[in-house]
């Protein structure tokens, strides 16, 4: 029952759990208006469960006892109903029991042709600004008739239900003859109203043709660098992270993702995306003219890609951090590694996983170019102090997290410091998701943090900075509600009036489009941090703002091992990493290059005050020139930019790439032929101009 959601479900599933007996009790004795007051708050109940979309509702399906189950059990305690209460040889009896079997049977045409238009109606593939008008896609059914069909047809007898309870009570069949009637009508007519769809115009061409046109889109875009991402609707950010690096490539690049959900957790980009759920349908598209594919993460569909030799394959994973996951052995499986800076080579000689150093390329973190440099003195009169902590893991190392051991210390001792400062916390988007402990801890520094700041809000000593800026806050609310009211215009990749097939038809490239999403999210931004004050703790969670955001808006951060602190290195800002395991500062800073210019916490968190006092005296500030030493070591030179080296790097593979297919024609060809100028072949092997291997 922990698990059935927030309080209200918890109260919902409780009420639906005690009224079904109760229908059972009243159809028994018969008790004509208990009958109806239990059978109402089953439907209310498992209602709102539905709409919530709680675990129990999953639960009660799998024990069978489903939404199905449910309402045919109601509808036989009605009948049951009928016959205790003396009227099991009426006619009115005989006319409840077929109506039932008919509405219920009712249930199988229906889920059918649901079911079906469903599944003719999906894609072998869901693209986004990628011109599918080859093919003709219809209009799909009206939302109505097939979102949460099911319920709706279900719910129709309510109808029935009412009729027979009025009639049980005023002795008047016509008022049962007229319910039961209305309800079975209303199933036929929702059946007849779904049968139109189902016409051959009426349904998506077959994935032969969806396919074939998506090899002729391919064809004439001839794309040739590619970002590859699989995984799940969690790991979206990892790719998202990416998603402005591909928009500023050079060349025609390409996203293609393998999962459908994927797709619909995709950030706004211009770049064509094309995601291929099926292996073989994969395999078989041409992809030919790519000459770079870009990894983001390790995982097991990566094989149905790396299989392909005519393209160059490079892992530039999602983070740069000293964790075991940036030198996974899997690493070797590709022809290049890119990493920030020389860190990442380091690390990789360390680990001695088989990766080897000339196939290591520093590139720098492109995504790091929002991040604003240090100023020297704080952004607001306040302090501002983010903790950022990683996710507990796959398994229960102490090191993975300060959050378990050392979180509420941190928090505690940040919102109790002698010099006011104030806290923002941001969580890793995967906490609590494996351990309970990490969630229970997770709540509890929510709480800690919801109550300062609701203390702060009543404190004297900040109560002429909010009177000063009550106005400015109030334009700043009602500025992010109209960039908000837009942003969900322009950012509806998924409309829910449409299906994936009407999706992948209307999403089509518009440049304009991007660049007032850009526009509107930096000034969003910049709404969202005025429109409360910067004395005012905060929890930040979900995806807006986004972390670096959180960076300049804060003076020091406090974190752990991950790709998190890397990134912070690259503001020079002051920072703080706890050593979980207990490693000691000399032996922490030995295993991990990112610690090297950070204030050690235990997980007494009792050093922060070294933090402190870096963040609010420059002059205590004692690691300074170290973190500047470190950011180039870690991110690389500030010249030439990373986005630069980037496109270097990939200009490079892709000339190696179209070399070694070159080589491969020739050697096919044979020796005269290969002897032969080929005057049709273009001159540059650049990502401009890749030649189909």
């Amino acid at each position: 029952m922990a698990r059935v959601g927030s309080g209200s479900e918890l109260a919902a599933a409780l009420l639906l759990g005690i009224a079904f007996p109760c229908v059972m009790l009243a159809a028994i004795i018969p008790h004509l208006w208990l009958f109806a007051a239990a059978a109402a708050v089953t439907y209310l109940t498992d209602t709102f469960l539905h709409r919530r979309g709680s675990y129990l509702v999953n639960r009660l399906a799998k024990v069978r006892a489903g939404l199905s189950i449910r309402f045919l059990i109601r509808q036989m305690l009605l009948v049951l109903l009928v016959a205790r209460s003396g009227l099991g040889q009426d006619r009115i009896f005989y006319a409840t029991v077929v109506a039932v079997l008919v509405f219920y049977g009712l249930q199988a045409p229906h889920g059918a042709i649901v079911t079906l238009l469903r599944l003719r109606r999906r894609l072998p593939v869901v693209t986004r600004n990628i011109d599918l008008g080859a093919i003709r896609i219809p209009d799909a059914p009206p939302p109505w008739l097939l979102n949460r069909s099911a319920e709706k047809v279900l719910h129709l007898d309510v109808f029935a239900m009412v009729g027979v309870l009025l009639a049980l009570e005023t002795g008047k069949n016509l008022y049962g003859y007229a319910g039961l009637g209305l309800s079975v009508l209303l199933a036929v007519g929702y059946v007849v109203a779904l049968l139109p769809y189902l016409r051959p115009s009426r349904l998506v061409p077959s994935a032969e043709t969806v396919l074939k046109a998506v090899d002729g889109w391919l064809a004439d875009h001839r794309p040739t660098v590619m970002l590859y991402f699989s995984g799940s609707k969690e790991s979206a950010y990892q790719i998202n992270m990416w998603l402005e690096t591909m928009d500023q490539l050079e060349g025609r690049p390409l996203i293609v993702l393998r999962e459908r959900v994927m797709a619909q957790q995709l950030g706004p980009t211009a770049v064509p995306v094309l995601c291929v759920p099926g292996g073989v349908h994969l395999m078989n598209l041409d992809l030919s003219t790519v000459r770079v594919a870009l990894y983001a993460a390790n995982v097991g569909k990566n094989i149905h890609m790396l299989r392909v030799p005519t393209m160059r394959h490079v892992f530039i994973g999602h983070g740069d951090s000293d964790k075991l996951a940036s030198v996974n052995p899997f690493s070797k499986a590709y022809d290049e590694v890119w990493t920030a800076g020389r860190a990442g080579r380091d690390r990789y000689a360390l680990a001695d996983v088989g990766v080897r150093d000339e196939d290591i390329v520093e590139v720098g973190r492109p995504q790091l170019a929002p991040i604003e440099p240090a100023s020297g003195s704080t952004r607001h009169p306040l302090p501002t102090v983010l903790y950022a902590p990683t996710w507990e893991g796959w398994d229960d190392s102490p090191g993975n997290t300060s959050l378990l051991l050392a979180g509420e210390n941190i928090v505690k001792r940040l919102l109790s410091a002698q010099r006011p400062v104030r806290v923002l916390y941001k969580p890793h988007p995967f906490t609590g998701t494996r351990s309970a402990k990490a969630k229970a801890v997770h709540e509890r520094i929510v709480a800690l943090v919801e109550k300062a700041a609701a203390e702060r809000a009543t404190d004297a000593r900040w109560a002429g900075q909010s009177a000063e800026l009550r106005t400015e806050r109030s334009t700043a609310r009602a500025e992010l509600a109209r960039i908000e009211a837009r942003l969900g215009e322009l950012s509806a990749v998924a409309d829910a009036s449409r299906d994936e097939a009407e999706e992948s038809r209307d999403a089509k490239a518009d440049p304009a489009r991007q660049a007032e999403l850009t526009r509107l999210r930096d000034e969003w931004n910049t709404a969202y941090w005025r429109s409360f004050g910067w004395w005012e703790h905060r929890v930040i969670a979900g995806a807006e703002p986004r972390l670096y955001d959180c960076f300049n808006e804060s003076d020091a951060m406090v974190s752990d091992i991950s790709s998190v602190v890397s990134d912070f290195i690259a503001s020079g800002k002051p920072y703080a990493v706890t050593d979980s395991a207990g490693l000691g500062a000399e032996e922490f800073k030995r295993q991990n290059t990112a610690v090297r210019a950070a204030v050690i916490l235990s997980n007494s968190a009792r050093e922060l005050d070294q933090l402190l006092d870096a963040v609010t005296d420059p002059s205590a500030d004692r690691l300074a020139a170290d973190r500047h030493e470190l950011k180039r070591y870690l991110l690389g030179p500030d010249e030439p930019s990373s986005i630069e080296r980037f496109n270097a790097a990939a200009h490079t593979l892709a000339a190696k790439a179209q070399a070694r297919n070159t080589g491969v024609e020739q050697r096919l060809a044979g020796p005269e032929e290969a002897a032969a100028p080929d005057d049709s072949a273009p001159e540059s092997n650049d990502l401009d101009s890749p030649v189909r291997g």
